[in-house]
């Protein structure tokens, strides 16, 4: 994977040699008399862990800084003339506003917010000295946890060495049972997982069940009193647009309960990435402008009400940390994987019932088809959807619902977009003739349960190949084993 290429926000690893260079622990100690620290910021990897030294203690020194002053004398009662003008002007349109309700403000002093359980929390605000982003701090930052879990660095997952690591990451509660939505990469291959509250609390909390497709997991707290949690309030991410107002809260580089500001700068952005038990898709994202960095995995994005719109997930970025360009899986996707983890369901997602290779200039000559982009028919389900639909091995998808296809991934991908039971159009390249094939998606719980068993019966993961295979997935991955 490219420098530039989307990719996850891990948090941070605290394998040997890989350490922040600002200590961070679970609960953060305020010491009255803190010691002033010289940071560097370090760009992390691909990988998005950043490194961590032991900081030295540098010797004061001053920095003298000579700036030219250029004065110019000015004529003063013109300018008081104006300025009273323009302050009298303002009055009067601040009078309009209120009397006419386009500026509201709340009399009251307080602001009371509703959670899904009932529960409400009461903030009182100075009306005379509040912002948009405080304002949504207070009520969204209680419902924001960090996350800090260990892993088993024997394991084949953190590539066999002995000791521990573990990741720093963020998550969102959900209910006032404990229950927490956050990423899969943030707990994946975890055998400890501890949860800090807003208020400086950590508790232990087990993973109830993840989604590694999906890149969402649920994980609940083992020994806290519920009543001491605040759910977030669940807003509508179908409602969003762009430009609108959005906040990110969560643990960048494990500085925990951090905000950034930003918008909303793209919808419907969708990517696929690899992942350690295989690929993850995330369709229709959230693209902003909000600082997302390596921590801030599994944490929220709010709206100007404080209501959670997405789960932060991945960055695009030459360096690994934050360029301005972050994504977050849309909030009514997540809540939905969230609901049926928590149901004790496996969650399950649009399936068309084919296995596909991409479609390029060279296999296109190769096998003198028709088109030189699309996802190519290998083979097709008996009894899936798209036998039912007519699709016939050796067809060439080159768009879905008018949406243009160009390769296996893409097709995939578009596919992952809608929902089961969701019909879509494809349209096909039979030959040399194009047409339009309606196909009404099934649901993927079968192939599930189909890879599950296979991985439990093989004892490896479901990872072992035999030569064959390989060689298959080799020619598929290249654009050949086109038959």
């Amino acid at each position: 994977m490219s420098d530039n290429a989307p990719q996850r926000p891990d948090g941070l690893n605290d394998t040997p040699g890989m350490q922040p260079r600002v200590q961070v622990e679970p609960t953060p100690a305020h010491p009255a008399d803190a010691t002033q620290v010289n940071k560097t910021t370090e760009m992390p990897g691909a990988g998005a862990h950043a490194a961590e030294h032991a900081a030295g203690h540098a010797a004061p020194h001053t920095e003298t800084v000579s700036r030219t002053v250029v004065k110019t004398k000015t004529k003063g009662f013109p300018i008081f003339l104006s300025s009273l003008a323009g302050l009298a002007v303002g009055a009067v349109l601040v009078i309009a506003l209120v009397m006419t309700g386009a500026l509201n403000i709340d009399r009251g002093g307080s602001v009371t917010a509703a959670t899904p359980d009932s529960t409400t929390q009461s903030i009182e605000i100075d009306p005379e000295d509040t912002t948009l982003a405080e304002t949504v701090a207070a009520k969204a930052l209680p419902s924001v946890v960090s996350i800090s879990t260990e892993i088993d660095s024997s394991s084949s997952m953190a590539g066999g060495s002995s000791g521990s690591s573990g990741n720093i990451g963020s998550g969102v509660i959900l209910d006032t049972d404990g229950n927490i939505l956050t990423n899969n990469h943030v707990v994946e291959g975890a055998t400890s997982i501890v949860v800090t509250l807003d208020d400086g609390s950590s508790f232990e909390a087990e993973l109830v069940g993840a989604d590694s497709s999906s890149d969402l997991a649920v994980i609940k707290l083992t020994n806290a009193d519920g009543a001491s949690l605040t759910p977030i309030e669940i807003g509508d991410s179908d409602d969003l647009s762009v430009g609108e107002w959005v906040m990110a809260i969560g643990s960048p580089f494990g500085n925990e309960q951090s905000v950034s500001t930003g918008i909303v700068s793209a919808l419907y952005r969708s990517t696929a990435l690899s992942s350690t038990s295989g690929t993850s898709i995330y369709a229709n994202m959230i693209q902003t402008d909000a600082a997302i960095n390596p921590g801030n995995s599994g944490g929220a994005l709010v709206n100007d009400q404080g209501e959670l719109i997405g789960i932060n997930s991945v960055i695009e970025s030459y360096s690994g940390s934050s360029s301005g360009v972050g994504f977050a899986i849309p909030v009514n996707y997540a809540k939905n994987i969230a609901d049926q983890i928590i149901a004790g369901k496996t969650p399950v997602h649009s399936y068309l019932g084919v296995t596909l290779t991409s479609v390029n200039a060279w296999n296109a000559r190769q096998n003198n088809l028709a088109v030189d982009s699309g996802a190519y028919v290998n083979e097709v389900v008996a009894d899936g959807p798209a036998a039912q639909a007519g699709i016939q091995q050796g067809d060439i998808i080159t768009a879905v619902n008018d949406e243009a296809i160009t390769s296996a991934d893409g097709l995939i991908i578009a596919i992952r977009e809608h929902e089961v039971g969701e019909k879509v159009t494809l349209t096909v390249m039979r030959g040399t003739e194009e047409q339009q094939v309606e196909v009404t998606l099934g649901s993927d719980e079968a192939l599930q349960a189909e890879q599950q068993d296979a991985t439990e019966g093989n004892g490896s993961g479901g990872n072992n190949m035999t030569e064959e295979q390989f060689l298959q997935y080799l020619q598929e991955l290249m654009g050949g084993g086109m038959r």
